[in-house]
């Protein structure tokens, strides 16, 4: 029987052997417990402002994940790719349009239940091209105080709050 704290030791060895690529072989420990890997997603976040000083925001397709929620567009980032180039990559194939990638504004580690997103959240100029909804189901331009008549996926709140104590 193993104590609590020979489980984390364990689980915590374990973990820091597989993210090295070291953990080759199964552990054979009488274990009651069974534990997996909770994916983690780094994606890169908009927020684009246009030259009347409002935030594009998208509605996300309904039948897919957090469906129907509003969200800053962004993405996934690629092996070999910055988050800068994320963001602009993902811009143009979801909406479209040309943006310039500025200052990064929050970054943001969130868990939800089945798997853990970081978020690098960028403030962007739209340059060129009009929004089109291409990989989702709505676009919208938004004032800033306009945002609390969207519900967004949890973790976009602190972004939400981080462009307020900004402004």
């Amino acid at each position: 029987m193993l104590f609590g704290w020979e489980k984390c030791a364990i689980l915590l060895l374990s973990s820091l052997r597989l993210r090295t690529g070291q953990l080759t072989t199964q552990l054979n420990l009488p274990m009651s417990e069974t534990f997996s890997v909770i994916p983690h997603k780094i994606i890169g976040v908009a927020v684009i402002w246009n030259n009347q000083g409002q935030i594009l925001i998208d509605r996300r397709r309904a039948e897919g994940l957090m469906g129907g929620l509003w969200e800053f567009p962004g993405g996934k980032v690629e092996p070999g790719e910055t988050v800068e180039e994320c963001i602009q990559r993902e811009i143009e194939e979801e909406l479209g349009i040309e943006i310039a990638v500025g200052d990064r504004l929050i970054t943001i580690d969130h868990d939800y239940t089945k798997f853990r997103v970081t978020l690098t959240v960028h403030h962007c100029r739209h340059l060129t091209g009009e929004p089109q909804p291409i990989e989702c189901d709505e676009i919208r331009w938004v004032n800033l105080e306009q945002l609390d008549h969207y519900t967004f996926p949890e973790a976009n709140i602190q972004i939400i709050n981080a462009l307020r104590q900004s402004s």
